[in-house]
């Protein structure tokens, strides 16, 4: 089947028949007499949830799943895992639609295009691998589109919020842009000093703003290969000693929120390039992995909007970026490992954790609306749907568990 109006390009088409087990060498060798029921053992050592509210899950990884993403618009999510593949599945069901193959190390990053026609994977062999939607009514049906060249190893993916450009940071220090579906590389972004640990186009689509281990955040033009302003480590400034962790851009495009893996946390005005101040709200060397804002409205919030932070510690903190004022603290009983904003409830923030479970705030008051249990192991990765129905998270025992949220 051809996808009506596309160039030709060298297509491998994957479908619901293609679909198979794959074994890696490790699982084929038999084991002897001493290590016999290691493995069983060590799956026995994982607790069992007491209770299990998800409505789907999804088990074909088998091992720990690092990325999971919701289809902009379709009842479909993605996903990568240490099997080295990644899958487009069904929401409702649990059911493979697609395997996403050709890795040949862990799939680390997922990521859906603004109008879900295409699906990135991106893993730590390097590979950034496109898929498209084949037709223009199923979305059962995806064709291998292109590899994408130049990363050493990819950490994280980004599309443009509008257009089919799709943004990488890599382990080598360099930052990747590239043009689909010709898959032509349009900036190749130098100026790093350690690995990429966080990036994002800014919501308009207009900037883009990195960070690294280091401890240095850079504003770029998509346009230029020239930073428009770079930020090192300094009284200020302080992430030199493990680097920065997390970022977030406001939704008016002018404020960066900057987390460290010391628990610092820095506000930056991104017109000017300079730090604006702090909160201290995470514990000291405890890291901010996730930040994220909330677009509230009424009483009590300021010109520069609300911004949630969750770190090691088990904390998500709710702050006032203007007056940089604690407002409530959600508890977890370990790491917050994500942060996800509902676009149909904007008061709305779910947080995901190692304690194994999602929990469902409102932002407004810190209060629990909703605990979402059910994995075994830790959670590493996490999304909430546009239309905000569903919540799907990625377990480190191998397993997608999916929560219904209305």
């Amino acid at each position: 089947m051809d996808a009506e109006g596309e160039e030709d390009v060298d297509e491998e088409y994957v479908g619901q028949e293609d679909i198979e087990v794959i074994y890696t060498d490790e699982e084929d060798l038999p084991m002897d007499e001493d290590g016999e029921g290691e493995e069983d053992e060590e799956e026995d050592e994982l607790p069992e949830p007491t209770e299990n509210t998800s409505v789907a899950q999804f088990t074909a990884h088998g091992k720990s799943v690092f990325a999971v993403s919701i289809h902009p618009t379709q009842p479909l999510a993605a996903s990568g895992g240490e099997d080295d593949l990644g899958y487009v599945w069904d929401l409702t069901t649990g059911k493979v639609v697609t395997k996403l193959s050709g890795h040949e190390d862990s799939v680390v990053a997922v990521e859906w295009s603004a109008d879900g026609e295409m699906v990135a994977t991106g893993g730590m062999d390097g590979r950034v691998r496109i898929w498209r939607r084949v037709g223009r009514e199923k979305w059962t049906m995806w064709e291998f589109l292109t590899e994408l060249q130049g990363p050493d190893e990819v950490v994280w993916l980004r599309w443009h919020p509008r257009g089919s450009v799709l943004l990488a940071g890599s382990n080598d220090s360099t930052v990747w842009l590239w043009q689909l579906p010709s898959g032509n590389t349009m900036q190749v972004f130098a100026g790093h000093e350690g690995p990429v640990h966080s990036g994002n186009f800014t919501p308009d689509g207009k900037r883009i703003v990195t960070a690294d281990q280091a401890g240095t955040l850079i504003a770029w033009d998509p346009r230029s290969p020239t930073p428009l302003f770079k930020l090192t480590s300094s009284a200020r400034f302080p992430f030199q000693e493990a680097g920065i962790t997390s970022l977030a851009v406001n939704p008016s495009c002018t404020l960066a929120v900057v987390g460290g893996a010391e628990g610092a946390v820095r506000i930056v005005n991104l017109a000017r390039g300079e730090v604006l101040g702090g909160v201290e709200g995470h514990a000291e060397g405890e890291s901010v992995e996730a930040i994220e804002f909330v677009e509230l409205v009424g009483a009590g919030v300021g010109a520069g909007g609300v911004v949630v932070t969750g770190a090691t510690d088990g904390k998500a903190c709710i702050w006032d970026v203007g007056t940089m004022r604690l407002r409530v603290t959600l508890e977890h009983e370990d790491a917050v490992t994500s942060l996800h904003s509902h676009p149909s409830a904007p008061h709305l923030i779910t947080s995901a954790s190692a304690d194994r479970t999602l929990k469902t705030w409102d932002a407004r008051t810190g209060q629990l609306i909703k605990e979402h249990k059910g994995h075994r192991g830790a959670i590493n990765a996490a999304d909430v749907s546009r239309d905000g129905k569903y919540a799907v998270s990625a377990g480190d025992e191998g397993v997608c568990l999916v929560w219904a949220l209305e």
